[in-house]
């Protein structure tokens, strides 16, 4: 078997494993139905369907900017049954990750047949799942780790996290390069090009990206571990389970549903770039000048 068609079936057979794994997963919880939570469900079954559906949910939704991921923050009771084959879950996403990896560096011209015909095997998985109006595979969404935590715990907390932005250092000539890919006759973009001429050489700009809000997990943990943290913050996009063997979640807080509107940290004080764009439409800043006194 040459390495192409080799590749392409250790693809198949590492998505049939993780398939596996998660309707186990998904079995598993069923019929236990652990005490859970999750967020935007207004009732405890609710939640259990959102938890399932949290699992399972690996194709893009008809038109979705592909990328974008969903989201599903939740926390989840885990018995030592659930706790194994979360372990397994998380090795299939693993391993799927790798032979993906492995094809995209060999032949990644196959990458989009490889998507089509991990459907087509699980086509009653599709299927149920097209009704709903999903479609292809959405490679992220599957080899995301679900997460979890075996230590006690004395609360977490959860909060949104809505001022997170990229920053990266751009030169002058590329910065020239991505306005001249606009249109370059428009006035405003005209109005740029000048604006960047007129900087002194090799003074330094900034991209900036801003972030889609994440939620965020805070673990405040009850044992004292030497040389361990006491506590552990970590974004959050699919249920946190916890092992738990009385059945019980520990302490938290419900965060709203949606982010807030409005940034709510205040703006660091050693905030480094200018508070408006120097070139808007590539989203460039100038760096603040040190103060003379």
């Amino acid at each position: 078997m040459s390495t192409h068609y080799q590749l392409i079936a250790e693809l198949e057979q590492s998505f049939n494993n993780l398939v596996i794994s998660l309707q186990q997963l998904k079995k598993q919880l069923q019929q236990e139905q652990p005490a859970c939570w999750m967020l935007g469900a207004d009732n405890p079954q609710a939640s259990q369907e959102r938890l399932i559906n949290s699992l399972l949910d690996l194709w893009y939704l008809d038109g979705q900017d592909g990328r974008v991921t969903r989201s599903y923050p939740g926390l989840v009771a885990a018995s030592e049954a659930t706790w194994e084959l979360l372990g397994e879950v998380n090795q299939a996403k693993v391993a799927f990750s790798h032979c993906l990896d492995q094809l995209r560096k060999s032949c990644p011209d196959e990458i989009p047949e490889a998507r089509q015909r991990l459907a087509e095997r699980h086509q009653a998985l599709h299927a149920h799942l097209s009704e709903q109006g999903l479609a292809r595979l959405h490679l992220k969404q599957s080899w995301r780790q679900l997460p979890g935590c075996d230590r006690p715990l004395e609360q977490i907390r959860f909060s949104w996290y809505s001022s997170g932005r990229s920053i990266r250092r751009i030169s002058h000539q590329e910065a020239e390069y991505r306005l001249l890919q606009m249109n370059a006759d428009a006035d405003h973009i005209q109005i740029q090009l000048k604006k960047l001429a007129a900087l002194r050489p090799g003074e330094p700009l900034a991209q900036v990206q801003k972030q889609a809000p994440l939620m965020r997990a805070n673990l405040f943990y009850a044992d004292q571990r030497p040389g361990e943290p006491e506590r552990k913050a970590f974004n959050i996009a699919l249920p946190l389970f916890v092992l738990s063997p009385e059945g019980q979640l520990p302490a938290f807080n419900q965060p709203s549903p949606q982010p807030p509107a409005q940034r709510s940290r205040a703006q660091r004080s050693d905030n480094r770039l200018e508070e408006d764009a120097f070139l808007p439409s590539i989203r460039v800043y100038r760096y603040t000048q040190p103060s003379s006194e």
